[in-house]
């Protein structure tokens, strides 16, 4: 969503970032919020505070969506706050489909921000209608292949992580809300065209939500953050300073995301493979889920294989805390990005022209890994889906993108689709062009017959 405002300050316009603020929000959130607000003193964000969820006892993501629809009063008093003529948009994450009911109370048009891939927004668009008629859950699937309308089968166990259980609450949760985007005036998609074109003509077809047209999709990313410092003052973190001192292309980059925690075993296997590949390697460790607890930073000592840190101290660096992703992966010794393929961490790899090797581990990360190799911008690596990667088959897939012909194939493709990347964002370029297209389309909205979603909230769910 900073992103997004950025974009929108970019061309002019101003922007207020409004959080949903329930009364269990973690510090992490709060100082998340800050720290955001602070790095970007031209947005205004305004936190929304929201009363307990009726139900504390209830699923998480019931909670979620409970708290999402009790901040509705909230966000609708904020914007009637708002000076006149109020505001020109509301522009909302996946989510929070409910705030559809404030936007049509006030007149106000409505667009969602579709942080991900518009092929994952083509095959969750159709979710809602197609999931109901399978005989079971993806879950039961295995390598079953599922049909999404306009799109390449996929593999059950590929599917959203959330929705692998038919019957879970998570599922119900996000059928409802997948089923409800197409309710908005449109939605922005942090994509490119020449990167997703199957996505996009499928729903440009309007293949994808049946028995209804499907709104305006807008691409008009990569959306991403530049890698730049915030201020100036802060130093230089240690990881770049290794950096420039390795060979060009050299490294293999490993970071997994703010939750991407493996088991004690898998660590080890994770070492023993990048040991024997002979590579560079820079690795972001984080502690095994079960005792993230107990030890917020990881014991490398005891958590790697004896010995590991100090036989491969000459070529490798092991960090047990937070990396700057967005300045690693534009660093030029970086040759390889082993990824859990969330969507920015795709597209600052594109943004740098870096090869990945696909280890998707929670949300759509695994759709995304399918999109990442048909795109022919990735590997996957084998074993993910059933919990347990081999060092075999690390130190393959390392050796195939830093060694191989395959893997020089890989590194002329991503320079490709770095340089149709920033033609798209350059002046002229398609999503400029979206961009101007959603904010006509945006100047010309009416609300005539606001969607009535009275008494289908409570049926649905």
């Amino acid at each position: 969503m900073v992103e997004l405002a950025k974009h929108l300050l970019r061309h002019g316009h101003s922007v207020v970032i409004a959080v949903v603020d329930p009364p269990d929000s973690d510090a992490v959130s709060a100082d998340a919020v800050a720290r955001l607000a602070a790095a970007n003193p031209s947005i205004a964000f305004r936190l929304l505070p929201v009363p307990p969820s009726p139900d504390p006892a209830a699923h998480p993501v019931k909670r979620s969506l409970d708290t999402l629809r009790l901040s509705n009063p909230v966000l609708r008093d904020f914007l009637r706050s708002l000076p006149a003529p109020g505001a020109d948009a509301l522009l909302l994450d996946m989510f929070c489909v409910d705030a559809l009911d404030v936007a049509a109370e006030l007149h106000v048009p409505a667009y969602f921000f579709f942080a991900s891939a518009a092929g994952a927004l083509a095959v969750l668009l159709d979710l809602p209608y197609s999931y109901p008629r399978l005989p079971s859950s993806f879950k039961d699937m295995g390598d079953t292949l599922v049909r999404s309308p306009g799109m390449l089968p996929i593999r059950a166990v590929d599917m959203p992580l959330m929705v692998q259980d038919k019957e879970s609450v998570t599922t119900k949760v996000r059928l409802y809300q997948f089923r409800w985007i197409p309710e908005g005036r449109g939605v922005l998609v942090n994509s490119f065209n020449w990167l997703e074109p199957t996505a996009l003509k499928a729903l440009a077809d309007g293949v994808c939500v049946p028995g209804r047209p499907t709104p305006g999709v807008y691409c008009i990313g990569p959306l991403v953050d530049g890698g730049s410092k915030k201020g100036g003052e802060e130093r230089r973190h240690e990881c770049l300073a290794w950096l420039d001192a390795q060979p060009r292309q050299s490294v293999v980059f490993l970071c997994f995301g703010s939750k991407g925690a493996f088991s004690a075993a898998q660590l080890k296997e994770i070492a023993r493979g990048l040991e024997s590949s002979g590579h560079r390697f820079l690795w972001a460790v984080r502690s095994p889920p079960e005792e993230q607890s107990e030890f917020p930073e990881p014991d490398l000592e005891r958590l790697l294989p004896a010995g590991f840190l100090e036989r491969t101290g000459n070529r490798g660096m092991v960090l047990g805390s937070w990396v700057p992703q967005a300045e690693v992966v534009r660093h030029e010794a970086v040759g390889a990005f082993v990824t859990h393929c969330g969507w920015n961490s795709t597209l600052e790899a594109i943004m740098s022209g870096l090869p990945m090797v696909c280890w998707p581990l929670y949300a759509e990360q695994a759709l995304n890994k399918v999109f990442m190799v048909e795109m022919k911008i990735a590997v996957a690596l084998e074993g993910y889906e059933k919990g347990m990667v081999k060092a075999a088959e690390l130190e393959a897939k390392v050796r195939l993108v830093m060694e191989t012909e395959e893997g020089t194939k890989l590194r002329d493709m991503l320079l490709v689709a770095k340089k149709m990347a920033l033609d798209a964002i350059g002046e002229s370029g398609s999503s400029e062009a979206a961009f101007a297209e959603f904010m006509r389309d945006l100047e010309n909205s009416t609300i005539e017959n606001p969607i009535d979603r009275s008494g289908r909230v409570t049926n649905e769910l």
